[in-house]
């Protein structure tokens, strides 16, 4: 998106005041919202589906959905919890429609991803190999490989949980079920994956 209003919006504006004037067509209001909340999403993807390229996928759906859903948005919750549903919904849909098809860029074609290209290369930087770090990437591997046994709502809340670090009641309201579900989808998860390193651990 371009800043076609830079310099409307005061920097110390609220986030409601942000979105209000982003529902309106502020373009430079909904580019505030986006670097506010860009990189917490970025990371719930990458967290999600441990690979670079997947989450700049889901990353630049996340956005481009709410950019087009901003004008519905009524305020029934908070906007971080709207956005975080969304990047949850993209994420099981991205995982879908990979074990249906295989691999479909999800590219948006507006606006500039240099920046999503940056973070993309910073995380796969992170996983190149040292001796030192050998060991921790074979059990971060065998993590990973334990996860896609889980299904799509057990690695979504388990990820939320143990790698976004989110309580099981922001967990809940994000994916609009109970407390009960979130505790259920965490215990059948977590015994999964002890159950997969098991073999690792011995």
């Amino acid at each position: 998106m371009k800043h076609r209003t830079e310099g409307r919006t005061p920097p110390d504006t609220t986030e409601k005041d942000l979105v209000q004037k982003a529902k309106s067509g502020d373009a430079t209001a909904f580019e505030m919202l986006v670097h506010r909340y860009d990189r917490q999403v970025f990371s719930m993807a990458a967290n999600y589906v441990s690979n670079a390229e997947d989450a700049k996928d889901i990353y630049q759906e996340v956005f481009l959905r709410v950019y087009r859903a901003l004008p519905r948005f009524e305020f029934r919750s908070e906007f971080s919890t709207w956005l975080f549903r969304i990047t949850t919904n993209v994420c099981l849909t991205h995982r879908t429609r990979k074990r249906k098809h295989g691999f479909a860029p999800l590219g948006t074609g507006e606006g500039d991803d240099d920046d999503v290209s940056h973070r993309a290369a910073a995380v796969a930087r992170e996983e190149r190999q040292t001796d030192e770090q050998a060991l921790t990437n074979e059990l971060g591997n065998s993590i990973d490989r334990a996860l896609t046994q889980l299904s799509g709502k057990e690695r979504m809340v388990f990820t939320l949980r143990h790698y976004d670090g989110l309580k099981v009641r922001e967990i809940a309201e994000i994916m609009q079920v109970t407390d009960g579900a979130v505790k259920k989808y965490l215990f059948t998860a977590t015994r999964k994956v002890r159950k997969h390193l098991k073999d690792f651990r011995e």
